[in-house]
């Protein structure tokens, strides 16, 4: 029986841990399913998604550079892919419609839920970046009603962008704007929406932003501590998480936006971090 065919495209691709982590799913559901990586050339991925669906393909994730492009080229959006501005999955619908979700909210607040225990409901969220990847989950971090969501960014007018954007979606929710060096009292929950620091590049906070029982959260991942992650550990963080499970998260919403049910993700997890 000829397999279901699904990709991720990017630009690079080689380091995607995407093909791995679907294809642990494919063997825990039984589902029958074939995932690729495809580096798309920059100016190629309308040509590159084009041909993958015409080909019979059944969906597509999205990474780096392609996700607003992605957003831009589909006929129609999900609710939460339309607020997000940029997709990482694509489907065809019943009706041939090429279609953009984003499943990267539903992986963060997920990851941090249920996989950490950190409840998001009641806390002082603080997080840093204003770009495409902190747009994509804003929205689920709202949904989980915090008691004030602070966005900091070294472009200050970019996070005030987003507080409008997002201001009928704060619900009781303080949410508010400011430069990196603004904030002087701990938050509860801080994360880094930023991927500066993986290259070494760390936003000027002061260290009165980390508390006894704060929560760092780095939407990175890497082998070893992210620069931010260091940082905060040495300011006394003890609860530090990267983003390994975001992204495990994020494909299992994606595999579920596919195929009708999601797998199980601890075993997955705990595979990549073996790996």
């Amino acid at each position: 029986m000829d397999k279901d065919l699904y990709a991720v495209v990017g630009n690079p691709i080689s380091h995607s841990k995407s093909p791995r982590i679907h294809s642990l799913f494919a063997q825990q559901t039984g589902e029958n399913l074939d995932y690729t990586a495809i580096q798309a050339p920059e100016n190629e991925f309308r040509t590159v998604v084009t041909d993958f669906f015409s080909r019979g393909g059944q969906g597509l994730n999205v990474t780096v550079p392609f996700k607003e492009e992605a957003w831009k080229l589909a006929d129609y959006r999900t609710e939460r892919a339309q607020k997000a501005g940029a997709a990482n999955t694509l489907y065809l619908d019943n009706k041939n419609h090429l279609t953009a979700d984003n499943t990267d909210g539903v992986g963060l607040v997920s990851d941090l839920v249920n996989n950490h225990g950190i409840p998001i409901s009641g806390a002082r969220v603080l997080v840093l970046g204003a770009g495409g990847a902190v747009r994509g989950v804003l929205g689920l971090l709202l949904a989980q009603k915090p008691e004030s969501l602070t966005i900091a960014n070294r472009t200050v007018s970019r996070a005030q962008g987003l507080v409008l954007m997002f201001a009928d979606e704060a619900g009781g929710a303080s949410l508010e704007s400011c430069g990196f060096e603004a904030p002087d009292a701990p938050f509860d929950i801080i994360i880094n929406g930023t991927s500066a620091s993986l290259q070494g590049d760390l936003p000027p906070l002061s260290p009165a932003v980390i508390g006894p029982g704060t929560v760092v959260y780095d939407m990175m991942y890497s082998l070893d501590a992210t620069p931010f992650n260091q940082w905060a550990m040495d300011q006394g963080a003890t609860r530090v998480f990267d983003g390994l499970g975001m992204l495990v998260e994020q494909a299992a919403e994606s595999f579920r936006v596919w195929r009708g049910l999601r797998p199980d993700t601890a075993s997955v997890i705990k595979e990549l971090r073996t790996v």
